[in-house]
């Protein structure tokens, strides 16, 4: 699949949305359980980022001009997003890269709730290439937005963000030192079989990284000096 828009970055649109638009969440039945399920296997900082990562891909779909249910399913990218992360909680068996076993993980909690077999391999695909730049974006709406969301967490591309509506995300979703704990997490999952840090993943670069003196990894360096902050 092509690049899902092509002739070079999109104008951008401003937010007509309220501040209690920005923070809604999904209420069915099956967007609580994902939550909670998230928030039961997660520390509470990376289980914030999911959530941030989703807020912060409605608002560039929005301000990119992407329409709901006809451009992008909202749903599917609820779930990429709040879901994408759980490769590196207790919950993943440690056998392969987390963002592997995070796509797993979220493929047979959809499965269970009766999505398609097509919806379910669309959230597999943005979940396991999340931290994989230059392909993510070419895969399609889905992709790009779950990739983009969170790579926006990280304080990367996130102009489009009006300052009132950061400061409602963060406050409603603290970041309580977010980049730490989830290298944290990543670092020790990958300690768990030699398939989960594969030579050049990310896993393996933290890995590396966390292992020299000093031990801060790039990703928190990043983060730390990004518009928001560690």
């Amino acid at each position: 699949m092509c690049h899902w828009r092509a002739g070079g970055p999109p104008a951008y649109r401003r937010s007509m949305a309220t501040i209690s638009d920005v923070l809604a969440l999904p209420t069915t039945a099956t967007a609580v359980r994902a939550l909670a399920w998230v928030r039961a296997c997660e520390r509470e900082p990376v289980a914030n980022h999911s959530v941030r990562s989703y807020l912060f891909a409605v608002l560039l779909a929005e301000h990119e001009g992407l329409r709901r249910g006809t451009d992008f399913d909202p749903d599917l990218l609820y779930h990429a997003c709040v879901l994408h992360d759980l490769g590196t909680s207790a919950a993943a068996p440690g056998e392969q890269r987390f963002e592997v076993e995070g796509a797993d993980l979220a493929a047979a909690f959809l499965t269970e709730h009766q999505y398609t077999a097509d919806q379910v391999d669309a959230v597999w695909e943005a979940i396991a290439l999340h931290a994989t730049p230059g392909i993510a974006e070419r895969r399609g709406p889905l992709s790009y937005l779950t990739y983009l969301g969170i790579s926006t967490d990280f304080g990367f591309r996130s102009e489009f963000v009006s300052e009132e509506q950061a400061v409602a995300i963060h406050a409603a979703h603290p970041r309580l030192n977010m980049a730490t704990a989830l290298v944290d997490d990543i670092v020790r999952h990958a300690s768990r079989g030699p398939l989960a840090a594969p030579r050049y993943s990310l896993a393996a670069q933290l890995v590396h990284e966390r292992a020299a003196p000093g031990g801060t990894t790039g990703l928190e360096s990043a983060a730390a000096a990004s518009r928001w902050g560690e």
